[in-house]
């Protein structure tokens, strides 16, 4: 189990961690202003709830095998890169048909955005990364079982990042319900999440 210093020291510097400026805040920003609140706070929820892949992956080592292999790692950035591109031109193609109330936007549920979160999430290799080196920081083996702390440790990560990002995506819901009333606002948040997905995908592909 967790001690009450463990717990409490993880959370403050995991809250730190999430809450500082980053591509996972800037995508749930930016689909919460153009789709609006729900769709937000279900992608921000989607993009926690991506974090639980890499504590597995820590608990089993496959994020140790990843950042040993050059190979892995370079195929795992070009694929979580490539799909925010993807993202990306798909906001772009449809931009301007996902204003509130349209019917285009009612086919992008919020089920569909929470998956692409998780998605866009659990295949980013720098969280593989961060979950690697952050974690075990504040394993005490003193505590007890190694792999339990870790994956404790994961979870309250992951709880935290759903009720940032889900406030996130909340308030950026709101502020885009204003905007999008506006004529032509609309369009103008689509391109710009569309041009914030593709610069961030294409950023991971040519980051080292």
């Amino acid at each position: 189990m967790l001690s009450p210093e463990q717990f409490f020291g993880f959370l403050l510097a995991a809250v730190l961690i999430t809450a500082s400026p980053g591509p996972d805040n800037l995508l749930v920003l930016s689909t919460g202003m153009s789709r609006g609140r729900r769709h937000g706070i279900a992608f921000g929820l989607g993009c926690a709830a991506g974090c639980l892949s890499h504590t597995a992956l820590a608990l089993a080592g496959v994020s140790a095998l990843v950042a040993a292999s050059p190979t892995a790692f370079t195929a795992l950035r070009w694929a979580g890169g490539l799909y925010l591109v993807w993202l990306g031109v798909q906001a772009l193609r449809h931009a301007g048909q996902s204003s509130l109330g349209s019917a285009t936007a009612s086919s992008e549920t919020p089920g569909r955005l929470f998956a692409k979160g998780l998605v866009a999430n659990a295949i980013n290799p720098k969280v593989v990364l961060f979950f690697l080196s952050f974690l075990p920081q504040f394993v005490q083996p003193a505590q007890g079982s190694v792999g339990l702390q870790i994956g404790l440790l994961g979870l309250l990560f992951t709880l935290q990042a759903a009720v940032l990002f889900g406030l996130l995506g909340f308030f950026a819901g709101s502020v885009g319900s204003w905007l999008q009333r506006r004529p032509g606002a609309g369009l103008w948040l689509d391109r710009v999440a569309g041009v914030l997905f593709v610069g961030l995908g294409l950023r991971l592909i040519l980051s080292r």
